[in-house]
């Protein structure tokens, strides 16, 4: 009860503590499956204020760790046999625990090989039923009464976590995660993957190896060994861009605990990422105004960020561009009186995020778990080194990764693999356009003869219009360019 007091919008008795740090407490006193939805909350500022986002951001899952006599007979039961048969120097205090597992550490018995164990905690498959029902429970009656929840659409919000932290529960899934990543990285020396022994692991058991390296966050040992701190911040943000925009494949989990330096060579320091049980990838579309948009952050085109907005669907379609530039601009132009090097990309991401929330922004989780990882990379890199300047790494960057997908060859091949799709497409476009025609004429004959304005409606025809014309069009580029293509061969 005092978790609904604190953090609702009628709380009975005033605090002089700001309302974010009043929500984070709460979740973090309600337990470990709270704290989980407020950092899932914390990647959604189309939902929630950004002074709420940024104090959920801080939330940490910690707990203590379950008996590892428990933890053992997981292991037998899912590897079919004893821990003796195929582990040696089994350590028996986890080296780490949270909600979801704790990992030891122990030897390969055939190859010597130091490994990491990560299990699943016993029982919390249950626990998480039981807590996801009762938060469906609040959300329902919270949607019932507050038109706050309702626009928050907090049930969807419960159910979006639900799948995700169930998928957290697979080992198999985080196994597939990593192989991917690695082989991602292979040409790669930026980022390294912990190897993963697939034949030791299973839905509850993950078997990989053991990495060492100082956690990013321990200024003080990597100064002690002589690491280049700035070279250090900035490649992270290099292999953030390379996640997102060249393989669409991202660690989206990117905090302290999670991230390592190999110091073995200070001057040329590599990263090194564990628990890949959250990631993130973007469509295509997705991808495109991703980068458009911070290219756009980048040139302060607030103009374009608008059209970018509403051209991709995350906001009102109804929204004038000139309304949201405003907005966004009055929201953003203070920052730009800071020097480059001291205006934090990922913040600023979230002031445009915040000021949209009025035109009914709505994004979908991928780009929030990017937006989160923005963040969490911009954050790493300015401890280590706080004059990283974010933009003079990531607009060269984008500008190239723009420039490359207007490639002819990179057109050709894309052509070639969607033509079937489009040449079905334009096979209907003549029976598709007559039809929309016909409704456009309907509506204005009705119009004249009611004298009613169905202006909407009509906006909404003629905008398919315009998309049947674009469609006819790009079907007969894509048409031109395999014909080429193929008299060319």
């Amino acid at each position: 009860m005092s978790f609904l007091l604190i953090i609702s919008p009628w709380r009975i008795y005033s605090t002089e503590e700001r309302r974010g740090e009043r929500i984070r407490k709460a979740l973090e006193e309600a337990g470990t499956i709270f704290i989980k939805f407020g950092q899932l909350l914390s990647t959604r500022p189309d939902l929630i204020p950004t002074d709420i986002a940024q104090s959920l951001h801080t939330l940490q899952d910690s707990i203590a760790p379950f008996p590892t006599d428990k933890a053992k007979e997981i292991i037998e039961a899912e590897l079919d046999s004893s821990i003796e048969e195929i582990f040696t120097d089994f350590d028996p205090s986890p080296i780490a625990a949270a909600s979801i597992a704790q990992v030891y550490s122990a030897k390969l018995k055939d190859t010597k090989e130091k490994v990491a164990i990560k299990v699943v905690r016993p029982g919390i498959d249950k626990a998480i039923d039981r807590d996801i029902s009762l938060m469906k429970k609040m959300a329902q009656k919270a949607e019932k009464y507050s038109l706050d929840a309702r626009r928050l659409r907090l049930f969807e919000l419960v159910k979006e976590y639900e799948a995700v932290i169930k998928t957290e529960l697979d080992m198999r899934v985080e196994a597939s995660n990593m192989k991917q990543t690695k082989r991602n990285f292979k040409d790669n020396s930026l980022l390294y993957v912990p190897e993963v022994y697939l034949e030791y692991s299973t839905e509850k058991v993950l078997v990989m190896e053991k990495i060492s390296g100082i956690p990013v966050d321990n200024i003080k040992d990597l100064k002690g060994k002589g690491v280049d701190l700035q070279l250090v911040s900035e490649r992270g943000v290099e292999i953030f861009l390379k996640q997102v925009f060249v393989d669409n494949f991202f660690h989206a989990d990117m905090h302290p605990g999670n991230i390592f330096i190999n110091a073995l060579e200070p001057t040329s320091p590599s990263y090194i990422a564990v628990d890949y049980a959250i990631v993130g990838s973007l469509d295509e579309e997705e991808q495109f105004q991703i980068g458009r948009m911070l290219l756009s952050v980048i040139g302060r085109d607030f103009l374009a960020i608008s059209n970018i907005l509403i051209d991709s669907g995350w906001v009102d379609p109804k929204t004038r561009a000139t309304d949201l530039e405003r907005t966004i601009r009055s929201a953003c132009e203070p920052m730009f009186e800071q020097p480059l090097e001291k205006i934090k990309f990922g913040e600023l991401l979230l002031y445009i995020f915040d000021s949209a929330r009025r035109f009914n922004l709505h994004m979908q989780p991928s780009l929030m778990l990017l937006q989160k990882t923005l963040i969490n990379i911009e954050g790493l890199g300015k401890q280590l080194y706080p004059q990283l300047d974010f933009w003079s790494i990531a607009k060269p960057f984008l500008q190239e990764w723009t420039k490359d997908r207007y490639n002819p060859k990179k057109i050709e091949a894309w052509a070639r693999k969607n033509a079937g799709l489009w040449l079905e497409k334009a096979r209907k476009l003549p029976e598709v356009a007559e039809n929309v025609l016909d409704q456009i004429n309907k509506i204005e004959d009705y119009q004249k003869d009611n004298e009613i304005r169905h202006e909407e409606l009509i906006t909404t025809l003629k905008r398919e219009r315009r998309g049947t014309r674009i469609l006819i069009f790009i079907s007969l580029i894509v048409l031109l360019i395999l014909f080429l293509s193929w008299t060319i061969n």
